[in-house]
C-alpha cells in the first residue's frame, strides 16, 4: 500500500512539472494575422534536418513557411503530427514548407526513430536553445509560427494546430 501511495505521489508531481511545458488548447483561439506592414523580420535560421538537409530561411524565399516547436513527450504535439503530415501532402506543391524544430532532450537517432515510427513526411530538426531565443515561442509547446513569403513573422498558435486552421491561415497568406 505504501508503494502505491509513493508512486501515485510520484506520478502527481511529474504531471505538475511537465503540464506547464505542454499546453493543450491556445488561449484565445482567434486567427488573425499580423499585417505585412507591422510584422517583423523572421530570424535568420541555419539548422540541419534529421536527414542532414542544410534548412535556412533563405533557402524557403518565396514560400510559406510553418514552424512547428514540439516534442515527443508532449500529447498535443504528438496529436497534431497527422494533421500535419495531411496538410504538408496536399500544399507542399503549392509553397507550404513545414519544419518541426523539436526541443527533445534526447539523442537525434532516437528522435529519428520516434519521426520515422510516426511517419512525418516534412523536415524535422533537433534544436537547442538558440534557435528557441531566436524564435521566441514563449513557455508552451507546442507552438506553431508561420513566415510569410517575404521572410516576416505573422502568425504564432499556442497549442495544438488543427489541420482546418492549419490551411486557413495558408490560404490566407497565399492569397497576399
Amino acid at each position: 500500500m505504501k508503494r502505491i501511495v509513493s508512486f501515485s505521489v510520484f506520478i502527481m508531481i511529474a504531471l505538475l512539472v511537465l503540464s506547464p511545458a505542454c499546453k493543450k488548447e491556445p488561449a484565445g483561439g482567434n486567427l488573425e494575422l499580423k499585417p505585412a506592414s507591422g510584422a517583423e523580420a523572421a530570424p535568420d535560421f541555419r539548422v540541419t534536418s534529421l536527414e542532414g538537409q542544410e534548412l535556412s530561411l533563405d533557402s524557403f524565399k518565396g514560400k510559406i513557411i510553418l514552424v512547428n516547436f514540439w516534442a515527443t513527450w508532449c500529447p498535443p504535439c504528438r496529436a497534431e503530427i497527422p494533421d500535419f503530415i495531411e496538410a504538408y501532402s496536399e500544399l507542399k506543391d503549392r509553397g507550404l514548407v513545414m519544419l518541426g524544430f523539436s526541443v527533445d532532450d534526447l539523442p537525434a537517432a532516437d528522435l529519428k526513430a520516434f519521426v520515422n515510427k510516426a511517419g512525418m513526411n516534412y523536415p524535422v530538426a533537433l534544436v537547442g536553445q538558440e534557435i528557441v531565443a531566436a524564435f521566441k515561442p514563449g513557455q508552451y509547446i507546442p507552438t506553431s509560427i508561420f513566415i510569410d513569403k517575404n521572410g516576416q513573422l505573422r502568425y504564432k498558435h499556442v497549442g495544438r494546430l488543427t489541420k482546418t486552421d492549419l490551411l486557413k491561415i495558408f490560404e490566407a497568406l497565399e492569397r497576399e
